[in-house]
C-alpha cells in the first residue's frame, strides 16, 4: 500500500483545488470521495448548475424587454427540458475537466467514505470493503448539506432543497422560499423571471442579512418591483403537503398567523455542515455543533489534521474561501511563503437580479468596531455603460476609516456586481485607501469605472453625480 503525504477527503472546490495546488508543490496527494464523481456539491447541485439557471433566466429577461433595443421578438417560449439539458452539459464538462486535471498533475483518487482512523491513517469503506490509507497529512473538505426547520422535512418532491429544485420537471406555477439569504434570492430571482409566482419567507428583519443595510433595502425594493413577495421577520411554524402542493403557515412581524399556498416549497434556511460519521470524534480535533474549529493555516487540534470550507467554525460557507483555505493549509505543510486567509478579505457573490456582492466591512460593522467611518457612495444610474446595458438600478457603497482612507468594505448592488468586485478584494488584499484608487485609471465606458466615482465620493470629489 503506498503511503501519501496527504490525503483530502472530499473533491469539491475545496479539496480538488487544494490536492491540485499540494502535487504541484511536491506533495505525493490522493484524494477519497463517496461518490462516483468528482466537483462536490457546489459543481454537481450547487454554485454552478444554479448559475447556469440564472444566466438563462438573464437571456429570457432580455428577449421580455427586446423591444427596448430595437429588437422586434414577437413570439419565444421557454424549453425548460433544454435549459435542463445544457445544464448538465456544463456540470459534465467540468466534472470532465477535474479528472483531466488530476491525471495531469499526477493527483491519485479512491471512491469511498473516508474516516479518520488516528495518526496517519483514514480508512475508506467502499461496496462493504475497508481499505486503509497510510498517509502523513489528512485534510477533510467534506462540504455541507441543506438544513431545514424543526418539523419540516425535505422530501424532495414538494418540499425541496437547492437539490431536487435544479431538476424539477416544470416550471412551477407558485413557489414559497423559507429563507432570504444568497440561495434564496438567487432561485427567486429564477423562478419569478420564469413567470413563477415567488413569495420569500425571511425570519430576520431583511434579506441578505449578511450584507451592508444599505444593500438589502435596495434589494427589497427592486425584487419587490419584479413582483416577488417578501415577508421579513416571518416565522415558519409548519409545511402541511396536500394534493395541489402545500400549504406554508407563518407568522409575520406582527404576531399575525398567515397561510400561504404554493405548488412547491424551497427550504433556504442554511447549511450544516457534513462531519458526522468521519471518525472525527475519537480524535482531538475540536467539534462544536458540527463544525470543526481550526487555526490561521486550517489545522485542528489534532496534529496533522486539519479542516477546510463549510465544515469550519466562524468562516464563511463559500467555494472560494475554501479553494484559498487550502491552498493556504499545503502552502503551510510545505513551508512556502503565503499569509492565511482571513475572513474580511473573502468576496461575497450573489447572482440574483440585481446581483450584490461585497467584501470588508459594512458600515455598521465597522462602527462597531471603533473605526471613525466615512462614507463613499455612487448610483449606477450616473454610469453609461449600466445605461446601454439597460441595467441602471443599484449603488457601489465604499466603507473606509475617516483619519487615513484606508478601504474596510465595498459593497455593490447592480449590473455585473460579482465581477467587478475584483478589484476592491485586490484593494483590500494590499491594504490601499480611497487615494491609491482615485489615481488608479479606470476603462471608459465600463460598469467597472463607477468605482472610480465611489472612492471619490468619499473625498466629495465623485464627477458623474
Amino acid at each position: 500500500m503506498a503511503k501519501y503525504d496527504l490525503a483530502i477527503i472530499g473533491s469539491g472546490p475545496g479539496g480538488y483545488v487544494t490536492a491540485i495546488r499540494a502535487a504541484q508543490w511536491g506533495l505525493k496527494t490522493l484524494v477519497i470521495e463517496k461518490d462516483g464523481f468528482l466537483g462536490g456539491a457546489c459543481l454537481h447541485v450547487g454554485c454552478i448548475p444554479t448559475k447556469v439557471l440564472l444566466h438563462h433566466a438573464e437571456i429570457y429577461d432580455t428577449f421580455k424587454n427586446a423591444k427596448e433595443f430595437g429588437i422586434d421578438v414577437r413570439e419565444f417560449t421557454l424549453n425548460w427540458q433544454a435549459v435542463l439539458s445544457r445544464k448538465e452539459k456544463i456540470v459534465n464538462k467540468h466534472a470532465k475537466g477535474i479528472e483531466f486535471l488530476f491525471r495531469k498533475n499526477k493527483v491519485e483518487t479512491m471512491q469511498g467514505w473516508g474516516r479518520w482512523a488516528g495518526p496517519g491513517r483514514v480508512n475508506v469503506e467502499n461496496g462493504g470493503k475497508t481499505t486503509e490509507v497510510e498517509a502523513t497529512h489528512i485534510l477533510f473538505a467534506t462540504g455541507s448539506a441543506a438544513r431545514s426547520l424543526p418539523g419540516i422535512e425535505i422530501d424532495g418532491k414538494t418540499v425541496l432543497s437547492n437539490i431536487e429544485i435544479l431538476q424539477l420537471p416544470a416550471v412551477p406555477k407558485s413557489l414559497v422560499i423559507a429563507g432570504g439569504g444568497a440561495v434564496g434570492v438567487e432561485f427567486a430571482s429564477i423562478f419569478n423571471t420564469f413567470g413563477t409566482q415567488v413569495t420569500l419567507l425571511e425570519m430576520l428583519p431583511r434579506i441578505t442579512p449578511v450584507e451592508d443595510d444599505d444593500i438589502s433595502v435596495e434589494l427589497e425594493k427592486a425584487l419587490r418591483k419584479k413582483g416577488i413577495q417578501i415577508f421579513t421577520e416571518a416565522k415558519v411554524e409548519s409545511v402541511k403537503k396536500d394534493a395541489k402542493g402545500a400549504t406554508v403557515s407563518f407568522k409575520d412581524k406582527a404576531g399575525k398567523a398567515q397561510t400561504l399556498a404554493a405548488e412547491r416549497v424551497l427550504m433556504a434556511v442554511g447549511r450544516m455542515p457534513k462531519t458526522e460519521n468521519l471518525g472525527l470524534e475519537k480524535s482531538q480535533a475540536k467539534l462544536e455543533r458540527g463544525f470543526l474549529h481550526a487555526g490561521p493555516y486550517m489545522e485542528t487540534a489534532e496534529p496533522r489534521l486539519y479542516a477546510i470550507g463549510d465544515i469550519v467554525a466562524g468562516m464563511p460557507q463559500l467555494a472560494h474561501a475554501a479553494s484559498m483555505e487550502g491552498i493556504s493549509c499545503v502552502a503551510k505543510i510545505t513551508g512556502k511563503q503565503m499569509p492565511p486567509v482571513e475572513k474580511t478579505r473573502i468576496p461575497n457573490a450573489t447572482y440574483c437580479e440585481p446581483q450584490v456582492a461585497s467584501i470588508g466591512l459594512t458600515e455598521r460593522a465597522a462602527r462597531e468596531a471603533g473605526h471613525a467611518v466615512k462614507i463613499g457612495k455612487f448610483p449606477f444610474a450616473g454610469n453609461s455603460k449600466a445605461t446601454i446595458l439597460g441595467h441602471h438600478e443599484g449603488f457601489i457603497k465604499v466603507v473606509t476609516d475617516e483619519k487615513f482612507g484606508e478601504i474596510l468594505g465595498v459593497h455593490i448592488i447592480g449590473p455585473l456586481a460579482t465581477e467587478i468586485i475584483s478589484e476592491s478584494a485586490a484593494a483590500l488584499q494590499l491594504e490601499a485607501t480611497v487615494d491609491d484608487l482615485m489615481s488608479t485609471v479606470h476603462a471608459h465606458p465600463t460598469v467597472w469605472e463607477a468605482m472610480s466615482d465611489a472612492v471619490a465620493a468619499v473625498r466629495g470629489l465623485s464627477i458623474n453625480a
